[in-house]
């Protein structure tokens, strides 16, 4: 009878004040790692006029960096991973808004086909070596789509969508961060060896560098037309991450760690088919096409987008044992330095092959 008379409590919802209350501590460290990252961004485009080292990759060494003096107690634990997940997701879901289809249009066919086909070459082949070196699929895969699309934006995005834990995100993106700034050194050096012009060695650059801003920081030597046309095919190569984001999500139920994880991924359900966030960039770039997003809320949304990246990587670099990093970093960094060869030449072999610019 005593059960009988009692009232259950109703269950809270999600993001109730004690659930803020919660996620707080969490998110304002993520936050504050956030602010000195951007500041030294500023510094460097201050004194480089472009970063080599981008907030988001300064965010995760910086967080790494804390968490190797520091373990975080239960108190700021939630809002560590909440930032490093759900406030992820959001980024990525607001990059779509950036993204106009009509870029793909403006590349032309052939340069596009070769853009097409060097990240799906590049993917399958980087995925091949790492899992010959003896790196789990997650990983693998984190660092196919690092190398082969747009470096630690596409690690970032890729990752909630195959479960990737924070031990093996931090270890692709520090060590494609590195890479990345040698290619961003070390690229110009072949437009004499290799008696480059300007639009071949523009397409080279955006074929090969990570980031954006990179592309813009190889390319300025070369000149105007160089870094146009290595801007542009950058952006057509970003736009490649949508796409292997979505298959991805497809594959999800193979990466399952467990039996039971996989029997669950099987079992239909069209809501999870495809994540949230990834049904969100697509919507966003649909309108963003159509001419239903303003020009004007561009800039505005890429810098939230860009800046709630940045917030989560500090969280991932916070919840890393740099230990781990240590165990795999001989097998990781061959993976992406043979990666990286690999997509030069078959960048240049296109070119080529192809007479491009």
């Amino acid at each position: 009878m005593l059960q009988m008379n009692r009232v259950s409590k109703p269950p809270e919802p999600r993001f109730s004040l004690s659930r803020l209350r919660e996620l707080a501590p969490g998110i304002a460290l993520c936050l504050a790692v956030t602010l000195v990252s951007i500041g030294l961004q500023h510094v460097e485009e201050a004194a480089f006029e472009h970063p080599y080292i981008e907030a988001l990759v300064i965010a995760i060494l910086l967080g790494m960096a804390i968490r190797t003096f520091w373990a975080p107690s239960p108190v700021w634990r939630s809002g560590i991973a909440f930032s490093a997940k759900q406030l992820l997701e959001v980024a990525v879901m607001l990059l779509g808004a950036s993204i106009s289809f009509a870029a793909i249009v403006a590349s032309g066919p052939v340069l596009l086909a070769a853009i097409v086909a060097t990240v799906a070459v590049t993917i399958a082949a980087s995925f091949a070596i790492s899992r010959l070196l003896g790196l789990a699929v997650r990983i693998s895969i984190l660092i196919a789509c690092g190398n082969s699309i747009c470096g630690n934006s596409a690690i970032a995005a890729v990752a909630p969508v195959i479960g990737a834990d924070s031990d093996d995100v931090a270890s692709s993106i520090s060590f494609t961060a590195i890479l990345g700034v040698l290619m961003v050194l070390g690229l110009p050096l072949l437009i004499p060896l290799l008696g480059l012009g300007a639009g071949q060695y523009g397409i080279l650059a955006g074929l090969t560098v990570y980031a954006v801003p990179q592309v813009l920081a190889a390319t300025v030597p070369a000149g105007l037309v160089a870094t146009q046309i290595g801007t542009l095919v950058k952006l057509v190569r970003v736009l490649m991450l949508g796409p292997v984001v979505v298959g991805l999500s497809l594959l999800a139920p193979r990466f399952s760690a467990t039996a039971a994880e996989a029997a669950s991924a099987r079992r239909f359900d069209p809501f999870k088919l495809v994540p949230w966030f990834i049904v969100g960039f697509l919507v966003l770039a649909a309108f963003r096409s159509l001419g239903l997003v303003p020009d004007v809320t561009v800039g505005p949304i890429t810098r939230v987008a860009g800046t709630l990246t940045v917030v989560s990587m500090a969280a991932l670099g916070l919840g890393v044992d740099v230990r781990v990093i240590g165990r795999v970093g001989g097998r990781v960094t061959a993976a992406v330095t043979l990666s990286l060869v690999l997509l030069l030449l078959i960048s240049l072999g296109l070119i080529h092959l192809l007479r491009l610019g």
